[in-house]
């Protein structure tokens, strides 16, 4: 494509007083040899931008983010023939230890219905593997904008860990209390020092059903896509090496740049600050069989009922 001096295409449209997209459309009319050089090019430069984390569907998002006017099945052909193979996922390891005699907490989750940030965060562990030795990572998102909200590594899976990602998450959100946080029913999140942390903060408990993925959905997603995209795609040569590459990732890709499909194709970040004002301006919402409660409603002793006397 042909530019007139330094002007950029953006701003050669704004001065015409014209679309990209329609800009993009008329060019690929004219001359479709070159705009499809110039697409695999930009295709290329995204593909590598994200480290090959991402495959055709995200590329097309930001492709048309950009302006550019094209079809999903068209940049997975050029991929494909450009051999841009995004990283692939291996097979998920579970690390939780549930034979304990610690008290477990009613699930909330998967009956609530949220509206804004800091009303429901979900909380996990994975284990990382390094050439010498075995180290895990805590993560907190907030299920609403599956933003990372607080993180931890160490060579040991202990309530330490948790507690240190969940004082980050304390700190940077501040959430009013009433919201809800729900774990799987590992020992570390039953603990006693870390239910008490929860509750100093008002916060209620909340733990999955045994042997069902599907209520802590959005933070096991968030995890496969931490090593297909980042753990799996690199070389680390200790534990602050990874600890550096994890705070990138994380930090600065994952909730800042990398879009996220739930998110209409937005980064996390991007989406809360799209919330503006509204953002709590509605709390949530807790289905029961027979009524609807706010978070705030539920007393403590409901918050500790013990599944034994509850089914489902």
């Amino acid at each position: 494509m042909r530019l007139q001096g330094r002007l950029s295409i953006e701003r050669m449209c704004q001065l015409a007083q014209v679309s990209r997209a329609g800009f993009y459309r008329h060019w690929q009319e004219e001359e479709p040899q070159q705009e499809e050089m110039a697409l695999r090019s930009t295709i290329q430069q995204i593909f590598l931008e994200h480290r090959r984390r991402y495959g055709s569907p995200r590329i097309t998002k930001e492709l048309r983010r950009r302006g550019l006017v094209v079809n999903h099945k068209r940049v997975a052909r050029l991929m494909k023939e450009d051999n841009l193979i995004a990283v692939q996922p291996k097979a998920f390891v579970s690390t939780t230890n549930s034979e304990h005699q610690l008290e477990v907490y009613l699930n909330l989750a998967s009956r609530m219905k949220l509206t804004g940030v800091d009303q429901l965060w979900v909380a996990d562990i994975t284990y990382i593997r390094l050439q010498g030795e075995f180290v895990y990572l805590a993560v907190i998102l907030d299920a609403f904008s599956r933003k990372v909200v607080g993180w931890a590594l160490d060579r040991k899976m202990t309530s330490e860990l948790t507690k240190t990602a969940l004082q980050q998450a304390l700190t940077r959100r501040q959430p009013a209390p009433g919201l809800v946080h729900h774990s799987d029913r590992g020992l570390q999140y039953a603990a006693r020092d870390y239910i008490d942390l929860l509750e100093q903060h008002g916060i209620i408990p909340s733990m999955s059903r045994p042997a069902n993925p599907y209520d802590n959905a959005s933070c096991e997603s968030f995890i496969k896509t931490l090593k297909r995209e980042e753990i799996y795609a690199t070389t680390y040569r200790d534990l602050e090496d990874l600890r550096k590459n994890l705070e990138q990732f994380m930090e600065h890709y994952y909730n800042h740049k990398r879009l996220h499909s739930a998110l209409n194709y937005q980064a996390p970040e991007e989406f809360e600050q799209s919330l503006g004002a509204q953002n709590n301006a509605v709390a949530a919402t807790l289905s029961w069989p027979t009524a609807i409660l706010q978070p705030s409603e539920i007393t403590s002793h409901v918050c500790r009922l013990r599944l034994s006397h509850w089914k489902g």
